[in-house]
């Protein structure tokens, strides 16, 4: 594996094309902090196959349009070659034209949309890492601030529809959810999905790809992944969540980046990272279920926010659980993006 990355990059060093690809990878690959090409084709494999098995190709068009539409951004604005080279500008940006794809009516405005939300991705990325640069990088949070101002902006424009966004209404009085046994095939089904979900897909197979990915660049990564995805669907089980949002994956998302996050990107793995990320993984579901309650009257999705705010206050203590491995300043230390 080593030797053909090896001559990839070799053979990409030699043309502006291939280097430009390589880029675009790289970017995808950041999503689940993988600064490797071959994982970013293997999660655009799954991209592709979810948003052909749902019926809506425009989504992973989408998402190609966004992450090139980045990377010419941050060309643009002329970013250290560093980062740019490691994807650091395209993770946020193809999450963002997915999004878009995903909750908003084809039409001519959502490419526009697309565009101008990939463009200042770039933007919102580098402004957002000047601020958290003492504790760690950016991580999702361009994504998810502009893709809740842009969704939030359709309700005042008549060119533009959210027509798969929660539906909108004041929060009433809770009622509660009576929880069904957890059977082996929803535990399993929630398990996967919660991993296909990163990437806004509800479909197993692209699960298999996006664990593939992540096992070729990291074994570490990977087996995060799992583990914040069953540690997710059992917690949300025990707390009594709804049957469709533990089994559709809607509540396992967050937590599987932020397992992967603080259990192989910012420390290296051991026993007490284990527990550490365990800890901020149970603590995502429950950030999850609160923030899908808090923005119900705005009809917006949480998306990665829970994700950004656990791994952040996780990071803040800046405890040395172990050597901490080099952390992702984004523009100074291209490590991984997430």
């Amino acid at each position: 594996m080593e030797k053909i990355l090896a001559s990839w990059e070799s053979l990409s060093a030699s043309s502006g094309v291939l280097r430009f690809l390589d880029i675009n990878l790289r970017g995808i690959g950041q999503v689940m902090f993988q600064n490797n090409p071959l994982s970013g084709a293997l999660f655009l494999v799954a991209i592709a196959w979810g948003s052909y098995a749902a019926g809506a190709p425009r989504v992973a068009i989408a998402g190609v349009v966004a992450v090139v539409m980045s990377n010419l951004t941050a060309q643009w604005l002329r970013v250290d070659s560093e980062s740019l080279h490691s994807g650091l500008y395209g993770f946020n940006g193809i999450l963002v034209g997915l999004a878009l794809a995903t909750f908003l009516a084809p039409g001519p405005l959502l490419w526009v949309y697309v565009i101008l939300g990939a463009a200042v991705s770039v933007v919102v990325m580098l402004a957002t890492t000047n601020v958290v640069k003492p504790w760690g990088g950016a991580l999702t949070f361009p994504f998810v601030l502009i893709t809740w101002l842009l969704l939030l902006a359709t309700y005042g424009f008549s060119g533009l529809a959210g027509t798969a966004l929660p539906s909108g209404a004041v929060v009433t009085a809770f009622q509660p959810y009576k929880a069904s046994p957890l059977q082996l095939i929803d535990l399993v089904q929630g398990v996967f999905l919660s991993i296909s979900q990163v990437f806004l897909k509800a479909s197993g197979i692209a699960s298999l790809f996006l664990l593939a990915g992540l096992a070729v660049s990291s074994l570490a990564a990977a087996t995060f992944a799992l583990g914040g995805a069953i540690l997710a669907v059992l917690t949300a089980h025990l707390l009594g969540a709804e049957s469709d949002l533990i089994t559709g994956g809607l509540l396992g998302f967050s937590p599987v980046l932020t397992a992967i996050a603080l259990g192989t990107v910012f420390y290296q793995p051991s026993w007490r990272v284990v527990a550490y990320a365990a800890l901020a993984t149970v603590f995502t579901v429950i950030t999850q279920a609160a923030l899908n309650v808090a923005l119900t009257p705005f009809a917006i999705p949480a998306l990665t926010a829970p994700f950004v705010l656990v791994t952040w206050l996780f990071l803040l203590p800046q405890q040395r659980l172990v050597e901490i491995a080099p952390v992702a300043n984004d523009l100074e230390e291209p490590v991984a993006g997430g």
